[in-house]
């Protein structure tokens, strides 16, 4: 490989913190790299072990954005394969797009590899489900604003407004907005609520249950303050309800391309 024949930066997924939670074929490509750019702020280090010996091997924590593209492009023109390691999924929340702009303008190939988002690991943690049958079919990953200002349209009043199941990044230290928010679109007081810090991090995840009324309470004398999902839905909880809406899919008087009805 020459200078004019740079190798290929990999946005990799790392998943939400546990390293046994990173894709196969993220894996397979960070065993490949000859340099790993990773967001050590979010990433747990135990996901760069993957690495060969000898990798360049670099967190961005304390990095501008101008410097962790002129890094990667850097390493791309000495290496094969780059991976830039990215927490959850690369395309959520994750400066893919600015990143990849001036490697397209250095005519750096780049490629991404999904990741699984803290979302469902945070309702994996808590043994939730994101949709129910007759309860809710649509999930809204979404924040609230803080000093990254939403689009308009996009407030978390008018979200709420849906009564779905809301996914809230980034805004745990903004818990008194969330909860103003969706006092505002009406939902009550004893509406279930979940908070999961570090979702999938070995020894460090803890899940906080609680309604809008006391959720922020219940946080604060946990003492979580950052890296958590806030998650509102009216599914929460639902392995404890007396009845429940079945699945079409497996209804025994339900007829679909697989199985015909038995009853």
């Amino acid at each position: 490989m020459t200078l004019h024949d740079p190798g290929t930066i990999w946005f990799v997924g790392a998943g939400p913190g546990d390293p046994e939670l990173i894709t196969v074929k993220g894996q397979k490509l960070l065993s490949q790299a000859g340099a790993v750019l990773f967001a050590g702020s979010l990433v747990d280090r135990a996901a760069t072990a993957y690495a060969p010996p000898g990798c360049d091997i670099r967190d961005s924590k304390d990095m501008t954005l101008e410097e962790m593209t002129d890094w990667l492009i850097t390493r791309a023109q000495q290496h094969e394969t780059v991976v830039r390691l990215q927490t959850g999924d690369p395309a959520l929340y994750g400066a893919l797009i600015e990143m990849a702009r001036p490697l397209d303008a250095a005519g750096v190939p780049w490629r991404v590899v999904p990741g699984v988002s803290s979302a469902m690991a945070s309702m994996a943690a808590a043994g939730e489900s994101m949709t129910l049958p007759e309860v809710t079919q649509t999930v809204i990953l979404t924040r609230v604003e803080g000093r990254t200002p939403m689009p308009e349209g996009e407030d978390l009043t008018a979200l709420a407004a849906h009564r779905t199941t809301i996914c809230i990044f980034l805004s745990i230290t903004l818990l008194h907005k969330v909860e103003a928010a969706l006092r505002q679109a009406g939902w009550p007081e004893d509406a279930p609520m979940l908070v999961v810090h570090k979702a999938s991090w070995p020894g460090e995840e803890q899940i906080i249950r609680g309604t809008l009324a006391d959720i922020k309470q219940r946080c604060r004398e946990a003492g979580v303050v950052s890296q958590s999902m806030i998650v509102a839905s009216p599914t929460l909880g639902a392995r404890h309800w007396e009845t429940l809406a079945r699945s079409k899919l497996y209804d025994p008087t339900f007829t679909h391309r697989f199985r015909k009805a038995n009853a």
